[in-house]
Formats: structure tokens, C-alpha cells, sequence
């Protein structure tokens, strides 16, 4: 609790203000780590990585192969930080089930958290494993249909400061190499991948990714609004060669700085 809060409650409470107000007052400021989808809410305050824009629109973009979907279907998703594309996933696709792994202890114990309270418990699972471990069991091999990834990203030698969004968030203990060869091990041969990036990273990940058999089948290029340049790119990676990627851009907000009616679209689902 932060001493501009307790000098807020004080006033109030010396100032006698309607006990209802002091609830409101109290439940909008516990809810901060706390957010509300449509059909289920996220608890983050434990997890390396919050809820962000990068995670909803890889959770809103992202496709399997379609005539995959079956009751057998499974999907993984890299770095589940508190379980936000997992559980997206989840609710756009009711017949697969939702393997998450990360290395951080607290974001799984969240992510399994936030899990348990959604609609969709029986259907995900989170569990606290470097990928890099996890790829390495024979069972696993070829037995993802869809994998999802928001990677680590930062590759300037600064680190951020708090040692555990560092290693969420930083290609110096994850690299793009380690993570595509994790990731063709594990993706079935009709499978797909799926990654969320900032526009600065995509060539050096489109280059490693070709050279561990992965192919770009799609992409999306995502800018704040259309007189900026692309800051994110979605991509969508499959086994087989591809002739030519469809390329799409989003732009995520109008001139008037509101939410556009391309990102409502993708996000309808799941935005309040």
C-alpha cells in the first residue's frame, strides 16, 4: 500500500464520505493486477510479464490448421508468463487442450491460478520448464499442432533491471536459435507456430528460422496508427516451404488516438 493511497483513505474516512464510496475507492485500487476479459479475468501481479498488447493481439491473431482441431488436439504455449494466451486460446478453440511452460515459479504458480478460476480449467495445464529441457523429451516430438510464442526480445547488451522480466524478456538467456530449434522439434509436420515480435527482430528471426526448417506463412504488421511505421510484427511459421507469405498490416489506433475498428474486430472476443 502506498502512502499516497493510506493519505487518500485517511481523507476520506476523517472527511465521512459514504461508506460506499470507500469500497469503490478500495476495489479499484485492488483491481490494478487484476484484468477483465470477457469470459474470464487474469490476475498478473505475480508474473514476470504482465498482460500487454503483445500477448492479446499474438492470443487474438494466431490460427491453427483448421481441420486439425480435433479432441486430440494440443497446443503449447512458450513463456506463458501468467497464462493470458493460453487461456485465449482456449476460448477461441474449445477443442484443444493448452500445455504451458515457463521458467519463472511465480508465473506458473499465477498462470495455474488464473487457470483454475476460468471456464476453461479441464483444458490447460502450466508447468514451470526451460523449453529447452522440455524439447529434449522423445515423447513430446511432433506432438504439437499449434505453438504460440511472446519470445525473449532484447538483444542490446542493457539488461532490464529486475532480474526476473530479464529473463522473460531478454535474448541472452532464450536466443532466437535455441527457441526456433526447441520449436521444430517439438511442432508436428503439419503444425504451426506462432510469434508475436518487435519489426526490428524480424529479419534476424525469419533468417534463424530458415535455417531450422521453418517457413513464414503469414504476417501481420501491426502499427499505432497509420501515419507511424510498424513497431510489431506477427508471424506464423509452418514446416513446409512457402511460394509466398500473405502479408496484412493492423493498425491499432484511429488519429483521434481511439481503438480502430480493425483492432475491435480482431479483439471482440475478449475486450470489455
Amino acid at each position: 500500500m502506498t502512502k499516497l493511497f493510506l493519505s487518500k483513505l485517511i481523507f476520506i474516512l476523517v472527511f465521512g464520505f459514504d461508506f460506499n464510496i470507500i469500497v469503490v475507492f478500495l476495489s479499484m485500487y485492488m483491481s490494478k493486477d487484476i484484468f477483465k476479459f470477457r469470459k474470464f479475468s487474469v490476475s498478473h501481479a505475480k508474473s514476470s510479464m504482465r498482460v500487454g498488447t503483445d500477448a492479446v493481439l499474438l492470443g487474438a491473431w494466431a490460427e491453427p490448421a483448421l481441420d486439425l482441431v480435433s479432441d486430440s488436439f494440443r497446443a503449447l504455449d512458450i513463456g506463458c508468463g501468467c497464462g493470458l494466451i493460453g487461456m485465449m486460446i482456449a476460448q477461441r478453440f474449445p477443442g484443444l487442450y493448452v500445455v504451458g511452460v515457463d521458467i519463472d515459479e511465480a508465473s506458473i504458480l499465477e498462470a495455474n491460478e488464473n487457470a483454475d478460476n476460468s471456464p476453461f480449467a479441464d483444458r490447460l495445464s502450466f508447468a514451470c520448464k526451460d523449453i529447452r529441457e522440455f524439447s529434449k523429451e522423445e515423447s513430446l516430438h511432433n506432438s504439437f499442432r499449434f505453438i504460440l510464442c511472446n519470445p525473449p526480445y532484447y538483444t542490446e547488451d542493457t539488461l532490464p533491471p529486475d532480474e526476473r522480466r530479464s529473463k522473460a524478456r531478454n535474448s541472452a538467456h532464450l536466443s532466437f536459435t535455441e527457441l526456433l530449434k526447441s520449436v521444430r522439434c517439438l511442432l508436428s509436420e503439419q503444425g504451426v507456430f506462432s510469434v508475436v515480435l518487435p519489426m526490428q527482430a524480424r529479419e534476424m528471426f525469419v533468417t534463424e528460422a530458415i535455417k531450422v526448417g521453418l517457413y513464414i506463412k503469414r504476417e501481420c504488421r501491426v502499427q499505432t496508427t497509420l501515419s507511424k511505421t510498424p513497431k510489431r510484427v506477427l508471424l506464423e511459421f509452418e514446416k513446409k516451404t512457402i511460394d509466398f507469405a500473405d502479408i496484412e498490416t493492423l493498425i491499432l489506433q484511429d488519429e483521434d488516438g481511439r481503438r480502430s475498428c480493425q483492432y475491435s474486430l480482431l479483439c471482440q472476443d475478449f475486450y470489455l
